[in-house]
């Protein structure tokens, strides 16, 4: 893209492109082993379940180690499913040692019960994983060592950060329960109950869901908690929802079971409904972005050669604005974080996009509304969208032949 001078917005598509074609081919991976295990049935019940679910596709292009850890993660579920243990551990040992180290509470589970079950010995696990433990620290360490400029392994600094110095907590808690009664039953939606009725219909399930709960179980532990760390036990929890499915389609036409495939349909329709309304909330979840791209067009057509510094606060990084967003000089661009409000008037930024309405020594110029909430109506559509002002952009009174144009204003 660069070679081709195109815009660096450019750049983002191309990338999420191809991530996302990653995650799914692993995600089609596991999906031919779960046909080969448990039949072509439970594999288009496997299928629609994951296409309902709004989190996991939306995650699946997004560059974040915890997905770069999820192809990883499908992978190794294949091969569990398959039966090639060994392969299983493999792939969890690389996905923790280098792209995430939390998978950790995954691969401990899984290898407890495969050595328990007898389905590995201790020794040939131990001369599988040893050496393949030790690439990967030598790999991760001398990639990222070259590129931070410093010894350094990053997954390591992960770990001592969140768990040895549990500073993760400074981005926000939430309860032991949230997991269960939050997260998991907006990522999954119809799957959720089809899962714990799954480990009830087959108990070859229980092999599988009990490792995947115990790592869900575990997280819960870390006060700090978002829905994309435990985004890798979705899959799993499809398949026990799939079998669920497979069986109480094949028995529809007994009477309870009758109630239960009606229960199970409307539920299906129910949360695609859900998937559309988070869709079209996600559409306007990201105001900054939009901010800083009328913020570019606005002022190509301003004469000037100096440097314009824009200054990016923590919740306008969070909703919408990354590097690919950026543009070439005359545009500079900041991240400081935990500038008191007050001391903005005395730095030299052009321009500020920011959560707060008011700024001393700043004009306001524009702003952009994003997804309040959810409002029900008697009308058509039954269900509306509410937006409201997020993200508002202010000029410097320093710099007045600038912002001295027609903006729109935040009035």
């Amino acid at each position: 893209m660069s070679l081709l001078h195109l815009p660096k917005i450019y750049s983002l598509y191309a990338v999420r492109l191809v991530f996302g074609g990653i995650i799914l081919l692993t995600l089609r991976f596991c999906r031919i082993q779960v046909r080969h295990k448990f039949g072509r049935q439970v594999e288009a019940l496997f299928v629609i379940l994951s296409a309902i679910q709004f989190h996991l596709l939306f995650y699946c292009t997004r560059p974040l180690p915890n997905i770069l850890a999820l192809g990883l993660v499908n992978i190794a579920y294949a091969y569990w499913i398959r039966g090639s243990f060994y392969a299983t551990l493999n792939c969890l040992v690389f996905a923790t040692l280098v792209f995430r180290c939390d998978i950790l509470l995954l691969l401990c589970p899984i290898g407890l019960e495969l050595l328990l079950t007898r389905s590995i010995s201790l020794l040939k696990a131990c001369k599988w994983c040893i050496p393949m433990a030790l690439l990967c620290v030598g790999i991760t360490t001398f990639v990222d060592s070259f590129m931070w400029r410093k010894l350094m392994w990053p997954e390591f600094e992960v770990f001592w950060f969140n768990s040895v110095l549990n500073r993760s907590s400074e981005w926000g808690t939430y309860p032991f329960h949230w997991y269960f009664t939050s997260a998991l039953p907006r990522a999954l939606l119809a799957a959720y109950p089809l899962s714990l009725l799954g480990v009830f219909l087959d108990r070859r399930m229980l092999f599988y869901v009990i490792p995947v709960y115990s790592f869900v179980l575990l997280y819960s532990k870390l006060p700090h908690k978002e829905l994309r760390f435990i985004i890798a036990s979705v899959p799993i929890f499809n398949l026990s929802a799939a079998v669920a499915a497979s069986r109480i389609y094949n028995n529809r036409k007994k009477r309870l079971w009758n109630l239960l495939y009606f229960i199970m349909v409307g539920s299906i329709v129910v949360s695609l409904g859900c998937t559309v309304i988070t869709f079209l909330a996600s559409y306007e979840n990201y105001p900054s972005g939009y901010a800083l791209k009328y913020l570019h067009t606005s002022s190509q057509a301003m004469e000037n050669i100096k440097e314009q510094w824009i200054h990016i606060d923590s919740f306008s990084a969070m909703s919408g604005i990354s590097r690919f967003c950026e543009d070439d000089f005359p545009w500079r661009y900041s991240k400081e974080e935990r500038i008191p409000l007050q001391d903005y008037q005395f730095r030299n930024f052009t321009y500020l996009i920011s959560e707060h309405t008011t700024v001393d020594g700043f004009k306001c110029l524009f702003f952009v509304k994003g997804f309040s909430r959810v409002r029900l109506q008697i009308a058509f559509p039954p269900i509306m969208l509410v937006t409201e002002p997020k993200v508002f952009v202010h000029g410097n009174l320093q710099y007045w032949d600038q912002i001295d144009k027609r903006w729109p204003g935040c009035l």
